[in-house]
């Protein structure tokens, strides 16, 4: 029997990508709060999931961490996980790539998905 999913467990996940992400991009969580315009404490709550950030707060880490806003979306359960691409994800898994390289192929990726969707 499974039991119902908690929410704060979302959150934690979120919180434990959000931290994964920030790692990898070598950022204090001063310089990417900074990043992000929100304040120190705030984006230390976040990351350990004791707070739900809106999805313009989410957006805002996004941006500053170079991930797609979809990304976090989907974490927080905002988007459906259909929405999330499988080769965002491979690039993000690949370890041989530096973490400028894998942010670059995926702003492309998106370009191009953006540019399909409108015509």
């Amino acid at each position: 029997m499974n039991r119902p999913l908690d929410p704060r467990d979302t959150w934690r996940e979120l919180g434990e990508y959000i931290r994964e992400q920030r790692h990898q991009a070598e950022l204090s969580v001063r310089k990417l709060a900074d990043l992000a315009g929100v304040s120190n404490p705030y984006l230390s709550q976040i990351e350990r999931g004791l707070k739900r950030p809106s999805a313009e707060i989410l957006q805002q880490i996004a941006r500053a961490l170079q991930l797609s806003s979809e990304s976090l979306y989907v974490k927080a359960g905002i988007l459906d996980s259909e929405r999330e691409s499988n080769l965002v994800d491979a690039i993000r898994s690949q370890n041989n790539l530096t973490s400028e390289q894998k942010q670059v192929l995926i702003r492309i990726y998106e370009s191009f998905m953006a540019e399909a969707d409108t015509n």
